[in-house]
């Protein structure tokens, strides 16, 4: 018997577990195949963005991410020295996540929740869902796209047996490596190898106690050749990461290479324990498309980049969101026939200018083996030393600012250009990177402001569309209120100052994504278009109705 479900998701890592739980959360059935058991064992990210936890505070599931097993007190400061028991050349110093403040522009901030901890908290959210079933050691071997549905022919892992799933949509989630991008035959443009890097993920209980550097998330090594490794906190205890950072050509580091990484790093010979190793390229590319017909792609299966930024992960986040609203539109026929062609247009940009900040970073981490390489005395004893490591510490220490504070990525990014926005006619303001001045203009994020009862305006999107009235004398918005008889539509209105002053309109359509749709003073003199515009589709007018 051929199963059948609305969508089909392959690949369960972080972004296809967020669309399947967002789709559920939603009201719609969908089925998520895995083709592994689902165990992490090398965790790829660790970095929870800002925006990240926005959609889990609308999901109801950022305290479970807050409370996550990374210990709130561990210092995250980042530090860049010559050796564990050798010189620091400086650091940026970070306080324990639980003692980080939420940033002005968003009630919530970002968290220290590395991968091996985070998928299972979005598993639990997604699997709670009576409509999401999750299949692991099931794995995709074939698709057709008949043009009404796709025929997908999966097969388990464990026993052999391969079976049929029908689904209105496939969607792949499952990384660089996409089966569903080379099956649909979609190339990836940009630079295919930036670094050929060797991650080692190694044990060490007392690791702090041997060296005097203190407790911090992210160590960078610089050597007389620049910067040639990185060690990171993994769970803000026992266990960490070290990166052999790379070049452009191909490199095998060996069990050798290793041990002698470690203890050049620490200085001295210690105890660890490895527990896995991955060797793996640093990339910067985007896919040609972004999907074909009924199959759409998300995550890394559209876009790779470098991790400097921790721009990757959280990026697909955004993509299962787009997605996520639009399928649910499409599926509830309430979504025109160009709301799934949106989703391309709007997300490919955004992945385009990520992954050259992020390759930037990279470059930045770099710099000490490209453009500035440390003078002798960084690595000598005494007064001409010390002066020496102040000076090359400090010009450091402003270059990586840059990677530290990225809100300008993380909630900054806009849809101007969407088909599905209406313009207002307002400039669009610089995008930022570093910093992020919040703006209602259409095809933004809609701006978090607190209001009086204590909710963010954050906490009033999610499910549908939103309709704002902004102030005592706001106009009705009935013409939007009767075009959108179809479509999910909540009407809000507000008397607070402080919510007018950031949307700077009297009335706002925000999407169910959150992002601004339209915005006006006054009703729409043809409020059919707007929401035949922001839908995808040009809904029949009344009287059209009656003519046919």
């Amino acid at each position: 018997m051929t199963a059948r479900t609305p969508v089909l998701i392959v690949g369960a890592g972080p972004i296809g577990l967020a669309l399947a739980g967002d789709l559920g959360w939603r009201g719609n059935a969908c089925t998520l195949i895995e083709k592994t058991d689902g165990v992490i064992d090398h965790p790829k990210m660790d970095l929870i963005g800002v925006r990240t936890m926005e959609f889990c505070r609308r999901w109801g599931i950022a305290d479970w991410v807050r409370d996550a097993p990374y210990p709130g007190d561990y210092p995250q400061d980042y530090i860049w020295l010559t050796a564990l028991t050798g010189f620091e050349l400086g650091r940026e110093r970070f306080p324990g996540r639980a003692f980080e403040a939420c940033p002005q522009e968003s009630p919530q901030k970002r968290e220290r929740v590395p991968q091996d901890m985070f998928d299972p908290i979005i598993k639990r959210f997604a699997t709670s869902i009576p409509s999401v079933t999750l299949h692991h050691n099931t794995e995709l071997v074939g698709f057709a796209d008949k043009g009404t549905h796709v025929v997908a022919s999966v097969r388990d892992t464990l026993n052999g047996e391969t079976r049929e799933i029908e689904a209105s949509y496939l969607i792949g989630t499952d990384g660089g490596g996409s089966f569903v991008r080379e099956q649909l035959k979609i190339g990836m443009s940009g630079h295919p190898s930036l670094t050929y890097t060797t991650n080692v993920i190694f044990r060490c209980p007392n690791f702090s106690e041997l060296h005097d550097k203190g407790k911090g998330y992210r160590f960078i090594f610089i050597g007389p050749e620049g910067t040639w490794l990185t060690i990171v906190a993994i769970n803000g205890g026992d266990r960490f990461r070290m990166s052999i950072v790379g070049t452009p050509d191909k490199v095998t580091h060996t069990e050798a290479d290793i041990h002698a990484a470690l203890k050049r790093a620490m200085g001295k010979d210690f105890d660890y324990e490895i527990l896995s190793v991955m060797r793996w390229v640093r990339r910067e590319l985007v896919a040609d498309s972004y999907g074909r017909g009924r199959v759409y792609l998300a995550g890394d299966a559209v876009h790779l980049t470098s991790p400097t930024g921790a721009l990757g992960m959280n990026t697909g986040m955004q993509d299962a969101v787009d997605l996520g609203w639009k399928l649910d539109a499409v599926l509830k026929v309430w979504g025109g026939e160009n709301l799934l062609a949106s989703y391309e247009t709007e997300r490919k940009p955004v992945a385009v200018r990520n992954i050259k900040a992020s390759t930037e970073n990279l470059e930045r981490m770099l710099a000490p083996r490209t453009t500035r390489k440390p003078p002798p005395e960084v690595f000598v004893h005494g007064p001409a030393g010390d002066a020496a490591r102040k000076a090359y510490g400090e010009w450091y220490t402003e270059l990586m600012s840059h990677e530290w504070f990225m809100n300008g990525y993380h909630l900054g990014y806009r849809y101007d250009d969407s088909p599905i926005v209406v313009p207002d006619g307002t400039p669009a303001l610089p995008l930022e990177g570093r910093t992020y001045t919040q703006t209602a203009r259409p095809g933004a994020r809609a701006p978090h402001v607190w209001l009086r009862d204590g909710r963010s305006t954050l906490d009033l999107y999610g499910r549908g569309f939103v309709l704002l009235r902004l102030g005592a004398h706001a106009p009705s918005g009935a013409g939007i209120a009767s075009a959108a008889a179809s479509v999910p539509l909540d009407i809000v209105t507000l008397d607070e100052p402080a919510v007018h002053k950031a949307y700077q309109a009297r009335l706002l359509l925000v999407r169910p994504d959150g992002h601004v749709a339209w915005r006006a003073d006054t009703d729409p003199g043809d409020a059919y278009g707007v929401i035949a515009r922001v839908t995808g589709a040009l809904p029949l007018r009344p009287a059209q109705t009656k003519a046919s």
